[in-house]
C-alpha cells in the first residue's frame, strides 16, 4: 500500500517538473505501460495480474506478441476499473487469501481505495531500489524518485538492443539501484550517460543469461548523499516475491554513514580516497547482511562495519584468537583494507584524538622493548604481547603494571591508564584495536 504513497509523491513531482497534468490512470497508460509492458521483455514482473497471468514462458525464451500484449494490457486496465483492490491488480496490497505468503501490508483498518490508488501502486513499485540481500528500498524524496524515473528509459534501451539479446528482463529494482549509484558518481558523463558503465554492472548467470548485478546498499546511499539534504532520511524496506517480507520504515543516519569516509580522507588523504573509493565503499557494510543491520532500528555507523575487521579484535564474536595486523610486505589492497578498518573504528569511537593517542601508545611500547640495555628483550616483548592480547579494560590496566614498574618515565603509561579507566567499557575494544593496528604499523617501520 505504501507503493501508492510513493506513486502519488512521484507523480506530483513529475507533473511539476514537466509542467504536465497527468492523472494516475493517464500516466499508467501513456507512460508507465510504454516503458514496462508494451515490449517483448518486461521491466518488472506483472505478478498475478493479466499482464502475466496466464504465465509467460520467460525461462523458455517465450515472449508475448504485440497482439497478446495489447490484450493483456486491456484486461489489466479493465480489472483495475471493475474489481476490488487486491494483490492481483495492486502492487503491495494483500491477496484475497489473507493467510497467503504473498499477502502484504495487511491491516484491520477500514481503508477505502479508489482506482487511482491502484494505478499509483504500480508506478510506486517501479521506483523501488533493489539492494544486495534481496530487499527493496522506497524513499519519498522527490529528487530520488525523479532520478529513478529518468533511468527507466536506459533499462528499456538495453532490453530492446539486440547486442544484449541475452539480457533478462524484470530487473527494474536492481537497475534502479545501479542507475542511481552511477548517475551520482564521478564516472557519470552527462553527454554520454552509459559510457564505460555496462561491463561493470552486468554479469552472466548460471543459465547463460546476462543480468544486472544488485548494487550494495552502501554504494547507493553514499551516491544519494549528493541529493539528500536531510541528516536522516526514512526508507520503507520490503520484498515482494513468493514470500513477501516487510522490514518497515528504517531511518538512515546520513551523518553517521559519511563519517568513516570523511575520516579516511582526513587521515589518509582525499586523493587516496578518490583513487580507491570503489574498493573502500565495497568494504563498508559487509560484516553482516543488510536485513540484520535493519534489526538495530536505524542504519548508521554500526551497519557500516567492514567484513574481516573482527579477526583483528581480541573480543571477536567467534571468540577465536585474534590476528595482529601484519604490515610487512603489505600490498596496496591490504593497506586499503586496514585503512578502511581503522576509519570505521575511529568513527565508532567518535573521537579522532584517540587515533593520535593510540600512536603514542604504540611508540611507547616499542621504546619499552628497545630500551632493555641487556639486549635480552624477550620478557619485555612478552609483556607488550600481553597488553596487545587482553580482552577487557580491567585486563589491560593489570597488564600495564609490570611495564610501568620497569620504565624510568612512567607518565605516558600512567596517562594512558587514566584515559582507559575513564573510557566507557563498550569503547575499549575499539580503542584497543586501534592500538594493535598502530603498533603493527610502527613496529614494521622500525624494523
Amino acid at each position: 500500500m505504501y507503493t501508492t504513497v510513493i506513486g502519488k509523491k512521484f507523480l506530483e513531482a513529475y507533473n511539476k517538473r514537466e509542467n504536465s497534468n497527468y492523472t494516475a490512470k493517464d500516466f499508467f497508460q501513456e507512460v508507465f505501460i510504454s516503458f514496462f509492458y508494451d515490449h517483448p521483455k518486461y521491466l518488472m514482473t506483472g505478478g498475478n495480474s493479466p499482464l502475466e497471468n496466464p504465465k509467460i514462458g520467460w525461462k523458455k525464451g517465450k515472449y508475448p506478441s504485440k497482439e497478446e500484449r495489447i490484450e493483456r494490457i486491456r484486461k489489466t486496465v479493465e480489472k483495475i476499473e471493475n474489481s476490488p483492490a487486491d494483490a492481483s491488480i495492486a502492487i503491495g496490497f494483500p491477496s484475497l487469501d489473507l493467510s497467503a505468503t504473498t499477502s502484504a501490508q495487511i491491516t484491520n483498518l477500514l481503508i477505502e481505495f479508489n482506482k487511482n490508488d491502484i494505478y499509483l501502486s504500480w508506478i510506486g513499485s517501479g521506483l523501488g531500489i533493489g539492494v544486495s540481500g534481496g530487499l527493496i528500498l522506497l524513499f519519498d524524496n522527490p529528487e530520488i524518485l525523479l532520478q529513478t524515473f529518468d533511468g527507466w528509459k536506459y533499462y528499456r534501451s538495453y532490453l530492446n538492443d539486440k547486442t544484449y539479446e541475452k539480457l533478462r528482463g524484470n530487473q527494474i529494482t536492481t537497475w534502479n539501484g545501479q542507475w542511481l549509484s552511477h548517475l551520482n558518481s564521478e564516472d557519470y558523463i552527462k553527454e554520454n550517460p552509459l559510457m564505460g558503465y555496462t561491463e561493470k554492472a552486468m554479469q552472466t548467470n548460471k543459465s547463460g543469461e546476462m543480468e544486472f548485478v544488485t548494487q550494495k546498499w552502501v554504494r547507493i546511499i553514499i551516491a544519494l548523499t549528493n541529493i539528500i539534504r536531510e541528516k536522516n532520511i526514512l526508507a520503507y524496506i520490503y520484498n515482494l516475491s513468493q514470500t513477501n517480507t516487510t522490514i518497515g520504515f528504517i531511518p538512515f543516519n546520513i551523518y553517521s554513514i559519511l563519517k568513516p569516509i570523511q575520516l579516511y580522507k582526513k587521515l589518509f588523504g582525499e586523493n587516496n580516497y578518490l583513487k580507491d573509493a570503489k574498493k573502500i565503499e565495497s568494504l563498508y557494510g559487509t560484516a553482516f547482511g543488510f536485513a540484520v543491520a535493519c534489526q538495530r532500528g536505524q542504519i548508521g555507523i554500526q551497519a557500516l562495519e567492514p567484513k574481516g575487521l573482527r579477526e583483528y579484535m581480541t573480543n571477536n564474536r567467534n571468540n577465536k584468537k585474534s590476528k595482529l595486523p601484519n604490515y610487512k610486505n603489505a600490498d596496496e589492497e591490504q593497506i586499503i583494507n586496514y585503512n578502511t578498518y581503522i576509519t570505521w573504528v575511529i568513527a565508532m569511537l567518535d573521537n579522532e584524538k584517540l587515533w593520535e593517542l593510540a600512536g603514542e601508545v604504540a611508540d611507547n611500547l616499542i621504546a619499552f622493548v628497545k630500551s632493555d640495555e641487556r639486549a635480552t628483550s624477550t620478557k619485555r616483548t612478552n609483556a607488550v604481547k600481553q597488553v596487545l592480547e587482553v580482552k577487557s579494560k580491567k585486563q589491560f590496566l593489570e597488564e600495564l603494571i609490570p611495564i610501568i614498574e620497569k620504565v624510568d618515565d612512567r607518565n605516558p603509561f600512567v596517562e594512558l591508564g587514566n584515559e582507559v579507566n575513564k573510557m566507557v567499557s563498550d569503547n575499549f575494544p575499539y580503542f584497543h584495536t586501534l592500538i594493535r593496528f598502530r603498533y603493527a604499523e610502527k613496529n614494521n617501520q622500525n624494523n
